[in-house]
């Protein structure tokens, strides 16, 4: 969910302004995901190296992380629809913001309409390397040897097990960015030219009408 920053400073507005109006975009996802037919969703929310950002910035992406969990836990549509998942080093984060996403976590996993992944203190490279750190405590532990990690086992040790089909990055930017490096291996990329506060359903629906041209091979 890329371009909050630049959406705002185009329009000389501090960059906060940028993050709030991409924020409200995250609140029309479960009525596009029912009209359009889209499962699950896996949102790019807070980077491994965007703690990285200047300290003041970080702060009010905290808050406004804290602000919006707390209006999504009163928000009945994703409370009665959405399954809410966070994937990502969660532990980085205060324990105010945890409390919120184990709440989420625990009053949504009942849902079946749409599930929501948040990947949050997330990176690709991160993601594969505490992967193996699991598996090697597995293996220190006698509960695997060597035959059993696989392609397909190593999977369970991911932060997120699903494998997408198609992955946006908006913004105009085109690279990966560390995002599902393990997950994305055959997921279809799009690339829109908008920043993402200016995304809206007509957006998801084009992707989906060129998805479904789209003649995925796999290698074969």
């Amino acid at each position: 969910m890329d371009g909050n920053r630049r959406w705002a400073q185009e329009r000389g507005l501090p960059s906060w302004k940028g993050h709030e109006a991409g924020a409200e975009v995250l609140r029309n996802l479960p009525q596009w995901a029912k009209e359009l037919g889209i499962k699950e969703f896996t949102l790019f929310v807070f980077s491994m190296q965007n703690f990285e950002r200047n300290p003041n910035e970080v702060k009010f992406l905290m808050k406004l992380a804290s602000k919006f969990f707390k209006q999504l836990l009163k928000n009945k549509e994703y409370m009665s629809q959405v399954r809410i998942n966070f994937i990502g080093q969660l532990q980085r984060f205060d324990k105010n913001i945890q409390a919120l996403q184990q709440e989420l976590i625990r009053k949504t996993q009942k849902n079946t309409h749409l599930k929501v992944n948040f990947a949050m203190g997330y990176g690709g490279r991160e993601e594969i390397v505490d992967g193996i750190k699991k598996v090697m405590d597995e293996f220190k532990k006698g509960k695997i040897v060597k035959k059993d990690i696989t392609v397909e086992s190593f999977s369970q040790y991911l932060y997120l097990q699903s494998e997408p089909d198609l992955i946006i990055r908006t913004s105009g930017e085109k690279r990966t960015s560390n995002f599902l490096i393990w997950q994305s291996w055959y997921s279809e990329w799009f690339f829109l030219d908008k920043y993402w506060p200016e995304v809206v359903k007509e957006d998801l629906k084009k992707v989906l009408q060129e998805f479904k041209g789209r003649e995925r091979r796999f290698g074969k």
